[in-house]
């Protein structure tokens, strides 16, 4: 029926220089142990994983024991900008949009890590939609990590995203149906900001 939703909030993605610096910075600050992820082959990075309830968070990093990968890398880790960024440290960079059916966009790459399949829009040069605030879109074949991993009481309360350009990143949301703990707020520069309950009381992100 119109206006039901059908795109859903399904993980959120900090982005570090190596994954024991992501590691120490969110365990530091959430005080809960992150659970461990895999090797994404294809784009030569690896990950750790915190449940967030229906949702997940997701520290990624280059992996330095993998080769280069052929193509770009996902979330735009090859780049400068990028780069430069994670130099002041671990960063919310994106969020990622659960699709009840493979997303129909040539950007759509089918995808593993250890037994888990997904298809994922990862663009050929790499790039982050909006700089981040429009959400990758995905599609589960295995079951979502959530379901797989060790509850640790963190809760995602809000997501912000703050963007140049909210009336474009609205139409994005509407078109998709979306629903869920996301706030569009036009700011001069794009950035993401995610409150998190924990057992030891919210923290920002």
């Amino acid at each position: 029926m119109p206006g039901e939703a059908w795109a859903r909030l399904d993980h959120l993605v900090v982005a570090a220089r190596t994954l024991d610096e992501g590691r120490a910075w969110l365990e530091g600050r959430l005080n809960v142990p992150l659970d461990p992820g895999g090797e994404h082959v294809t784009f030569g990075t690896h990950n750790l994983l915190l449940s967030l309830g229906t949702a997940y968070l997701e520290v990624i990093a280059v992996n330095p024991a993998a080769p280069r990968p052929a193509r770009p890398r996902w979330f735009a880790l090859d780049t400068p900008g990028m780069q430069a960024r994670l130099a002041d440290g671990p960063a919310l960079i994106h969020w990622v949009a659960a699709l009840p059916a493979p997303p129909a966009s040539p950007d759509a790459l089918a995808l593993a890590r250890g037994e888990a399949r997904w298809t994922l829009t990862v663009p050929a040069d790499g790039h982050l939609p909006m700089d981040g605030v429009a959400p990758s879109l995905i599609h589960w074949t295995t079951d979502p990590p959530p379901r797989r991993l060790p509850d640790r009481g963190v809760r995602l309360d809000h997501l912000h995203l703050l963007t140049p350009r909210p009336d474009a990143l609205r139409r994005q949301l509407d078109a998709l149906h979306f629903e869920g703990e996301v706030e569009v707020r036009e700011a001069p520069q794009t950035e993401l900001h995610a409150r998190l309950l924990t057992p030891h009381g919210p923290v920002d992100l």
